[in-house]
């Protein structure tokens, strides 16, 4: 903090509020002018920022990987897809076997964008998982929830933690204790890809 300033307008870093600043073109007070290094420095910015304005390809679907130059596999890999990866029944069997819930996470995160992680994301939803849009991953109820309103919940709760580190840590289940799960991030609309 500078000496002369009031502490009453310092925000949490030594900023002033976002208030005290105005809208773009205020002159707040009157008498101050924009020096021309402050004004030289806006300038460069709206021209960087111009330079990489987003483009329509940007809002694009991520296309498939197709290889320039496939490598020959031995006959006895499997060449294609097998068909039984997209019948409903066998997600069906998958989600009634505990053991198997690491395969539908499996399927989840790794198969992203096809009929597979719908399936996959479909079963983990009958065993009460519950997706979170702002992390990304499933959560679900560890015991009752200790607080319920319209907006959000709080308790414990059982998430899949899908990172892997170098430690070997990860791709595991873990409890977070007194979470907060607000059900604005809630995925609640599963969506079928085309295959």
């Amino acid at each position: 903090m500078q000496a002369g300033m009031p502490s009453s307008g310092v925000g949490v870093i030594g900023r002033r509020s976002v208030s005290d600043f105005g809208a773009i073109g205020d002159n707040l007070s009157g008498a101050s002018v924009v020096s021309g290094h402050d004004h030289l420095y806006n300038l460069q910015m709206l021209e960087a920022a111009y330079h990489r304005l987003p483009q329509p390809k940007d809002s694009e679907r991520a296309k498939t990987y197709i290889p320039r130059h496939p490598s020959v596999t031995p006959a006895s890999y499997p060449q294609i897809q097998a068909p039984i990866v997209t019948n409903p029944a066998f997600w069906e069997r998958l989600g009634s076997d505990t053991l198997s819930t690491d395969m539908l996470f499996f399927a989840f995160y790794y198969q992203q964008n096809s009929y597979q992680q719908y399936l996959a994301a479909k079963e983990l939803k009958k065993q009460s998982w519950r997706f979170h849009r702002k992390y990304n991953t499933w959560f679900q109820r560890h015991v009752e929830p200790q607080v319920t309103t319209d907006e959000y919940e709080r308790g414990s709760y059982v998430y899949f933690d899908f990172h892997l580190a170098d430690d070997g840590n990860g791709w595991c289940q873990r409890i977070k204790n007194d979470f907060t799960f607000e059900y604005n991030f809630l995925e609640d609309e599963l969506s079928v890809q085309p295959n």
